[in-house]
């Protein structure tokens, strides 16, 4: 056994340590982020570039919002009208673009 307590005299640090595996994690978590949001900046433009257009690469597009929007085929336009006079606060007088109307008017 003295062999061994020449060695610890030597060496005493044989102990595996939970502090030092946390920090290796925590250096490859750093590594790993650190070269997934290089790749995302430099990923972005490039992929932005592939999927427009070709009319909006030249600039002919300049201005327009190239998001796609769906609507209802009907288009009636109306006024919603409240007042003060009517009798309950929240009666609403409905007027089409004809002039005709319907609720509390």
């Amino acid at each position: 056994m003295s062999l061994e307590r020449e060695w610890d005299s030597i060496r005493p640090d044989r102990t595996f340590r939970a502090a030092d595996a946390g920090m290796g994690i925590l250096r490859i978590a750093l590594l790993f982020g650190s070269a997934a949001v290089a790749l995302a900046l430099i990923a972005t433009p490039f992929l932005d570039s592939q999927t427009r257009p070709q009319g909006a690469r030249n600039g002919l597009t300049s201005g327009l919002d190239m998001s796609s929007t769906g609507s209802i085929g009907r288009r009636d336009t109306y006024t919603l009208r409240r007042s003060v006079l009517q009798p309950l606060p929240s009666s609403i007088c409905v007027i089409r673009n004809d002039g005709s109307r319907y609720g509390d008017c």
